[in-house]
């Protein structure tokens, strides 16, 4: 089977035609995949930014169509089409009867899916996408309707909902509401597709990269800023006061500290982006005390993948959400270490790998 391998952490990605995945066990599915969207999480884990298993099959943005299922196992059936979820919830444990499903931990990634030149390797975040095939638990295989093309359907599966669902599950934004979106990466932008549909106005991009900017307007930005014009644009758009509601989509303390001190007292700051354990973030006691800000994370979009993929397919067949603009270009297996080097140029908002 063809696919990426990481061997050592820093190091460049490799194309080998010597992955081999076992067959599914109990509870478990095989999926081709079909198309996989390059995350920067990706190049995170491949940095060693994010913590990752080696040799690792990166990629975890995936859609694809289920071709056998494990013993026991009665769906969804062979043939359907599906998006792989990185975090599958079980359905019955505390967290998800709560609400919070994204935050399900019951649900343990298959062992030993995946082999490279016959030695045990890990599939990247339980998934594996950058692969021909993966096995994966049956919950993390969400049916969708057959006529959604993979390559639109991948890209709900990690940015879209992680972008959107910060604004409409996470902070829950009101119409009207001022936003700060630092960070126009392929999971900003999807913030920004979540601030137009909250009706929120005016939205401030913020990026070093000025084909981020544009791409921001494109998508539904009302402003943009460098980071060095921050200070000017939150006196110019909010009187000074700072913002209802800041999204950080970067994931470093220094974003993290800008984030928080553009928004209003009262208002609320998020964290999109994936940081790293050892990038600490300094609050003082005073200032926690006195401006009554809230500070939350948001991991994938505080979503419900059961339901929320479902949701964000049909707002972008309303017209109402753009997923085809997403997809900057598209991709070999071979083009993926190329990929991880475009994401700082600005002109690539996806790339999607297409087997």
């Amino acid at each position: 089977m063809r696919g990426v391998i990481l061997r050592e952490t820093g190091k460049p990605v490799e194309v080998t035609d010597e992955l081999a995945v076992r067959p599914p066990g109990p509870g478990e599915v095989r999926v081709r995949l079909r198309a996989a969207g390059v995350c920067h999480s990706d190049l995170s884990m491949c940095e060693g930014r994010l913590p990752a298993r080696l040799p690792l099959v990166p990629g975890h943005e995936g859609a694809g169509e289920v071709v056998e299922l494990g013993p026991g196992v009665s769906g969804p059936p062979v043939g359907t089409h599906v998006i792989l979820s990185w975090i599958p919830p079980c359905g019955s444990c505390a967290l998800c009867l709560g609400g919070r499903p994204n935050l399900c931990v019951s649900v343990r990634p298959p062992s030993s899916t995946v082999t490279f030149e016959g030695e045990p390797a890990h599939a990247g975040l339980g998934v594996g996408c950058f692969a021909e095939e993966t096995v994966v638990d049956a919950r993390a295989a969400i049916p969708i309707p057959d006529d959604v093309p993979f390559d639109v359907a991948a890209v709900v599966g990690c940015a879209v909902l992680t972008g959107v669902g910060a604004v409409i599950n996470t902070a829950e934004v009101r119409p009207g509401s001022s936003v700060l979106v630092i960070g126009c990466g392929g999971v900003g932008i999807n913030v920004i597709q979540g601030a137009r549909l909250a009706a929120a106005a005016p939205v401030l991009a913020v990026d070093q990269v000025p084909e981020k900017l544009e791409a921001a307007r494109a998508f539904g930005a009302t402003h943009v800023a460098t980071p060095d014009e921050l200070g000017d644009a939150v006196r110019e758009l909010t009187g000074g006061l700072g913002f209802d509601y800041a999204f950080e989509v970067v994931g470093r303390s220094a974003t993290i500290r800008q984030a928080w001190q553009a928004t209003r007292r009262g208002g609320t700051t998020v964290v999109v982006g994936a940081g790293s354990r050892d990038d600490l973030v300094t609050f003082n006691a005073a200032e926690l005390f006195a401006t009554e800000r809230r500070l939350t994370g948001c991991l994938y979009g505080s979503g419900d993948v059961r339901t929320d993929f479902g949701r964000l397919l049909r707002l972008w067949r309303a017209g109402r959400l753009d997923l085809e603009g997403l997809i900057s270009r598209r991709i070999t297996l071979d083009e993926v270490g190329e990929a991880f080097t475009a994401m700082g140029s600005g002109d690539v908002i996806r790339s999607l790998v297409m087997f």
